[in-house]
């Protein structure tokens, strides 16, 4: 062996790969547990799920050493050809995919079927590596931030015109790594503040305030949004007489309201905080142009957009969500209970999963996902295969082996010595991150259901591939951190 290859597997991290070869063991025997029938004892059949499961991790392993065994320059230097090619992938995936299920994001190869929106994710990240490890890059700068939006935002339309919003919502994640890499913390808060104002004003948009034709929610969300546009200049700009004088002015004209509707004639208090905003955006204004401080037009432009992106997720809400993504979320957000509809999966997994206990009822003797009750229970739900097999116990242990690598990938991104690895690292750290916290969410009914993999343990070449690379590339490019010191 050369001393090139022996110098390589020294400063691999082989506790990463460690990691990994434990959660693609225990995903292949919970594979075998959520796909097994009664009598069935031949995993290795290959025309069982298990089985193909198998043949999946031997070709997976054979992919992890390829891409090890590659020059790491090679990734840098051809991560646009790689992007590029995975955009005309899934553009002509559109084109010629069959439909399945509704959505046409399959390719057919042969006796098996790849997804390319999978594959999308790596490339992604290389791309974005690429462009932000430039000399003159900087979030700061208004193309730069464009152009790296811009290269997220082009395979989640390529996706979404599949009919894959689940797998299109996952490279949202890597706005996170951009946060890591200088993106202003304002624009992860008004991302967070728009999920605030759509969950609220549509669980709580039928629901009104006593004695009065107010809807709690667009009362909250309006009066959400005058704190929030307080609280900015009170922290942006210092300006504490100012943010006194918004939160005050509209609690008093608020209760001013109140009484009146109260007492005198009933109305929708909501016209008055939504007046209110309007005045604070007016105020926020002159004080920008008597100041001649941007930051007051910035603040009054984001109370601006949140009233608008408001007023305008109902209409996104009846309009542009399909019949069952509607009904999903009003089973969610508990405004129906539809147990024998869009509510059945969650439903029977939570079953499953509470049924466990804390020590399970031991391989293959799970009663839910042996009868079949829970749909999916190989793919997007296979949690509660591990939860009513393995229990409160064997669940934990997969949790703290999948937080074990998220901490082993953040500790490898901050000790990449180029922008290249760390931003790499980063975005490989910010897609794990929302395949876990997603998947199992929606299995315990927390998050909604839209339909991705857990990684490493549901069925499917495309995903564990998928999962498999993304990681492979980035041990590699961490391996030869050490001849860059």
């Amino acid at each position: 062996m050369s001393s090139r290859n022996v110098s390589l597997w020294k400063s691999i991290d082989w506790v990463t790969i460690g990691i990994y070869l434990i959660l693609v063991i225990i995903g292949w025997f919970t594979v075998c547990g959520a796909s097994y029938d009664y009598g069935d004892r031949d995993f290795l059949d290959f025309s069982t799920r298990a089985g193909k499961q198998f043949v999946w991790i031997v070709c997976s392993f054979g992919l992890a050493f390829v891409l090890v065994m590659l020059e790491d320059s090679l990734y840098d230097m051809f991560s646009y050809f790689i992007y590029i090619g995975m955009m005309i992938l899934l553009l002509v995936t559109i084109c010629i995919a069959p439909d399945i299920k509704g959505s046409r994001s399959w390719l057919p190869l042969g006796p098996v079927n790849l997804q390319p929106a999978e594959f999308a994710k790596f490339a992604t990240a290389l791309a974005l590596a690429k462009y932000m490890s430039g000399y003159s890059f900087s979030m700061k700068k208004m193309k730069d931030a464009v152009a790296v939006v811009c290269m997220i935002l082009l395979p989640m339309v390529l996706i979404i015109c599949q009919r894959e919003t689940g797998s299109a919502l996952v490279y949202s994640a890597f706005f996170l790594m951009l946060y890591r890499e200088g993106m202003p913390g304002v624009v992860l808060f008004s991302a967070v503040c728009a999920v605030l104002y759509f969950v609220v004003g549509i669980r709580f948009d039928e629901v009104y305030i006593a004695d009065t034709p107010t809807p709690i929610g667009e009362f909250t969300v309006l009066c959400l949004i005058l704190l929030f546009s307080a609280g900015m200049v009170w922290i942006y700009r210092r300006n504490k007489t100012a943010a006194r004088h918004i939160i005050t002015g509209s609690v008093a004209v608020s209760i001013i309201a109140y009484m009146i509707s109260e007492y005198v004639s009933p109305f929708n208090l909501a016209w008055v905080q939504l007046a209110l905003c309007l005045l604070v955006i007016g105020y926020l204004i002159w004080l920008s142009v008597s100041e001649r401080v941007t930051s007051y037009l910035l603040i009054g432009l984001f109370a601006l957009g949140s009233v608008g992106f408001f007023y305008s997720s109902d209409y996104v809400f009846d309009n542009i969500l399909e019949a069952h993504q509607q009904a999903r979320i009003k089973v969610l957000l508990g405004m129906e209970e539809d147990l024998a509809g869009a509510g059945y999966n969650v439903n029977q997994s939570k079953i499953a999963i509470g049924s466990g206990g804390w020590l399970g009822k031991g391989f293959l003797n799970g009663t839910q996902t042996k009868l079949k009750y829970v749909p999916e229970q190989d793919t997007d739900f296979i949690f509660c295969t591990i939860g009513e097999e393995q229990g409160f116990v064997g669940s934990s242990v997969v949790l703290l082996l999948f937080l074990g690598l998220i901490l082993r990938l953040i500790q490898m991104s901050e000790r990449q010595p180029t922008t290249f690895g760390r931003v790499y690292g980063y975005s490989v750290v910010s897609i794990f991150l929302f395949h876990i916290f997603i998947n199992i969410g929606m299995v315990l009914g927390v998050t909604p259901v839209i339909g991705i993999p857990l990684p490493f343990f549901s069925y499917g070449g495309s995903s564990l591939w998928g999962f498999t690379i993304l990681l492979f590339v980035f041990l590699r490019i961490d391996a030869a951190r050490v001849r860059r010191f």
